[in-house]
């Protein structure tokens, strides 16, 4: 069985300039790519949408949906294939879960891969090699909701595919350019309040994992310490939420021969406020309990 990831993919600087969130990467795709995926499903904050929709491209490209970066960052290109037959896949799944407001996967066969795809893919699968599916992320939904898509995902896991979810674990861009400046993006000191968010949030998933409850992890924004200042917005942050789902793995699943763990794999903060924690689950925690009732 493969691992579902969470990655925190930071600035698009990350492709240039990786400092230790890149070293990260590196290594972790060398372990990755010995296990021999046969394709990668990547749900990124950047492709957001009120419904839920899966890409179906034949052929990847890499979408530069920036701007004011140096011309190098435009040049680069990720032209993985794609694979209709496993976005099939993952919309009979997820429309078979019947998740409150995810009842209905949309395709799209036109959207090219966002930064917050190609860019931790460059990474982990330099050669562009390994087929890709993306599907989007709906951040009307509840993190409990997120969990439950997830969950629906995780079959995916022991089919060869890995499930990787992309955002940051903490995402203020007011507080990257500071008092107008953008930030040292290495190297500087951490804001304290993102320290203590992430040790909150570790905290919170080490209890989920270990109990198969994610009632205090899922209500992060009105428990943990300095939520909103770490996320004015959640949808960096709720692609989490579905690699925790996946890692969970269905309700009715059978026990797994290795329960649910979690490998914290980079920890560094860019810019002094940009976590860049990136998260490996294994196992599987089957038949933990819902975290959301299923659509009538």
């Amino acid at each position: 069985m493969l691992p579902a990831i969470y990655v925190s993919h930071g600035s698009p600087m990350l492709a240039l300039e990786p400092g230790p969130s890149g070293a990260a990467l590196d290594a972790l795709g060398e372990q990755l790519r010995a296990r021999r995926p046969r394709a990668v499903l990547v749900i990124s904050a950047h492709w957001i949408y009120s419904t839920l929709v899966v890409g179906t491209r034949e052929r990847q490209e890499a979408w530069h949906d920036f701007g004011g970066f140096p011309r190098a960052l435009y040049e680069l290109r990720y032209d993985a294939p794609g694979s209709p037959a496993l976005a099939g896949r993952v919309k009979a799944l997820v429309e078979a879960a019947r998740v409150p407001g995810a009842a209905v996967v949309l395709e799209d066969e036109d959207r090219p891969l966002d930064h917050g795809a190609w860019m931790p893919l460059r990474r982990l699968f330099p050669a562009a090699d390994v087929p890709v599916v993306q599907l989007a992320l709906n951040p009307y939904l509840p993190p409990a909701a997120q969990i439950e898509i997830g969950r629906a995902l995780a079959p995916l896991r022991g089919d060869g595919v890995l499930v990787m979810a992309s955002g940051s674990f903490t995402h203020n861009l007011q507080e990257v350019f500071g008092a107008g400046g953008r930030r040292e993006q290495h190297g500087g000191p951490a804001e304290p309040y993102v320290d203590a968010f992430r040790g909150w949030m570790v905290d919170a998933l080490g209890e989920a994992l270990a109990s198969g409850d994610t009632s205090r992890i899922a209500d992060y924004r009105a428990q943990a310490p300095y939520a909103r200042r770490a996320h004015p917005t959640d949808e960096h942050l709720l692609p989490f939420f579905v690699a925790l789902g996946a890692a969970l793995g269905p309700c009715d699943a059978a026990p797994a021969p290795q329960p649910a763990a979690v490998a914290r794999v980079a920890d560094d903060v860019t810019y002094g406020v940009l976590a860049m924690d990136t998260f490996v689950f294994e196992g599987l925690g089957a038949r933990m309990p819902a975290a959301l009732g299923a659509a009538a």
